[in-house]
Formats: structure tokens, C-alpha cells, sequence
């Protein structure tokens, strides 16, 4: 099974200056491997529409949904509480501690440097003690990710690749920004 690797865009239809769409595909040109749709706040209409509208940028089978409904996809990126939904396909988990899988195929680890996401939350665990944390389990570096170094530093320590929001949603050319990222993502533990 192939699991989220590479750059992974995280969505925020409040950031970019530009529609969430035109963001994603720009960032999907500059090598987004693959696009976590989040805005969990609109309705059920609106996110279902707005997948559609993402699965047509995206690579086939590379956009995730946070929360346990894939609308009418196959792949879900979980909260810590969120139940595992049947016939879910790919399934992530975000956490913030030592994670214990039991049917997800992969976690996010955050925040591994401070975010200006989310200002305050942490403490920052930083690359190594992400990995620690991670074990064997496969992961991706979330948090405060916004540089092509920091992206070599997670996958120096082992990240299958890197979850980025922020760097990407606010970037004045989002294209570039993730094509940079993306070839940090070549160095191999």
C-alpha cells in the first residue's frame, strides 16, 4: 500500500489570497504528492463539493479527507478521537505522543518546530524526538515546516515526508514554495 510521502498539502480555505483550488493546483505542479482536504467547519454539501473539486487537481487517489468520511473517496486522515470508518482505504492519524496503530496506515507527528499555525501550541518536539516518538511507525513531520532545511532535517530522522500548511497556503507563489520543498524531500535517512 502506498502511504502519504513527499510533500503533503494540508488545506486552509482562510489563508491563500487566491481560491483554495488554485492554491492546490499550483502546489500539486510544484510536486505536492498529495493534498489533505481539512476544513472540517463547512457543511457536508460544501466539503463533498469541494473534494470533487480537488480530486480534479490532484493525482488520482492522492487526496485525503480529515475526518472519518472520505466523501466518496479512499483515504481518511484521522483526529486522536475520530472512529476508524469501514472500508476506508488509506487511513492517517495525527498525534501528538507515542503512536499505537492498529488499522491506520500512517500519523502525523506535531508540532515538530514552532508553528505560526497555530501559535503556542507545542512544546516543539523537533525532528529526532519526533522519530523517537514514531518508532517504527510510518510518519509525517507536521508543524512549522516552511523551509527546504527543515525539510531535510525530517527526513534525515526518518520522516516518510512532510505535511505542510501554512508555508504553502500563504505563499504569494505557492508553486514555487512546494517545488522547493519537494526537493528537500529527496534526502533519504
Amino acid at each position: 500500500m502506498v502511504i502519504p510521502s513527499g510533500v503533503v498539502v494540508l488545506t486552509d480555505r482562510r489563508l491563500p489570497a487566491r481560491p483554495l483550488v488554485e492554491v492546490v493546483a499550483a502546489a500539486v505542479r510544484g510536486g505536492a504528492a498529495w493534498v489533505v482536504l481539512r476544513e472540517r467547519d463547512l457543511g457536508y454539501a460544501e466539503r463533498y463539493a469541494l473534494a470533487a473539486e480537488l480530486r480534479a487537481v490532484v493525482p488520482p487517489g492522492r487526496l485525503v479527507v480529515a475526518g472519518p468520511d472520505p466523501l466518496g473517496g479512499d483515504a481518511v486522515h484521522l483526529s486522536r478521537t475520530d472512529p476508524v470508518p469501514p472500508d476506508a482505504g488509506i487511513v492517517g492519524r495525527s498525534c501528538h505522543g507515542a503512536p499505537r496503530l492498529s488499522t491506520e496506515d500512517y500519523v502525523t507527528l506535531s508540532p515538530v518546530y514552532p508553528t505560526a499555525t497555530k501559535p503556542g501550541y507545542g512544546p516543539a518536539l523537533g525532528p529526532a524526538r519526533a522519530a523517537e516518538l514514531a518508532g517504527d511507525v510510518p510518519w509525517l513531520a507536521l508543524g512549522g515546516i516552511d523551509s527546504p532545511a527543515r525539510v531535510a532535517e525530517c527526513r534525515s530522522a526518518g520522516a516518510a515526508g512532510v505535511a505542510v500548511l501554512g508555508a504553502v497556503m500563504r505563499a504569494a507563489d505557492p508553486e514555487s514554495v512546494t517545488r522547493e520543498l519537494a526537493a528537500a524531500t529527496e534526502v533519504r535517512a
